[in-house]
C-alpha cells in the first residue's frame, strides 16, 4: 500500500521544529554579541543579553518537543496501519 502523505506535506511537529531553530539561531546571536565585548576588551553589555542567551536553550526544548510529536505520530500511524 502506497504512503498517503504527500512529499511537501507537514508532518505533525515541522512547525514546532523550525519554530525551535529559529529561536536557537536568535539564541546563538545573542550569545555570540554578549561575549564578544569579553574578547576585545570593551564594557559588558547589561545582565539581560545573558537572559537572551537562554534563548537558545528555549530553542532546544523546542525543536525536542517537536521531535517527540513527530515520533509520537509516525507510531500512531504505524499502529493504525498495522492494527
Amino acid at each position: 500500500m502506497r504512503d498517503k502523505t504527500q512529499p511537501n506535506s507537514a508532518a505533525p511537529g515541522d512547525g514546532l521544529i523550525r519554530a525551535g531553530a529559529i529561536v536557537f539561531f536568535l539564541g546563538t546571536v545573542a550569545t555570540m554579541v554578549t561575549v564578544a565585548p569579553l574578547f576585545f576588551g570593551a564594557k559588558p553589555f547589561p545582565t539581560y543579553m545573558f537572559g537572551l542567551s537562554m534563548l537558545m536553550a528555549v530553542g532546544f526544548l523546542i525543536v525536542g518537543a517537536g521531535v517527540l510529536r513527530s515520533i509520537a505520530a509516525g507510531r500512531r500511524q504505524a499502529r493504525g496501519e498495522a492494527g
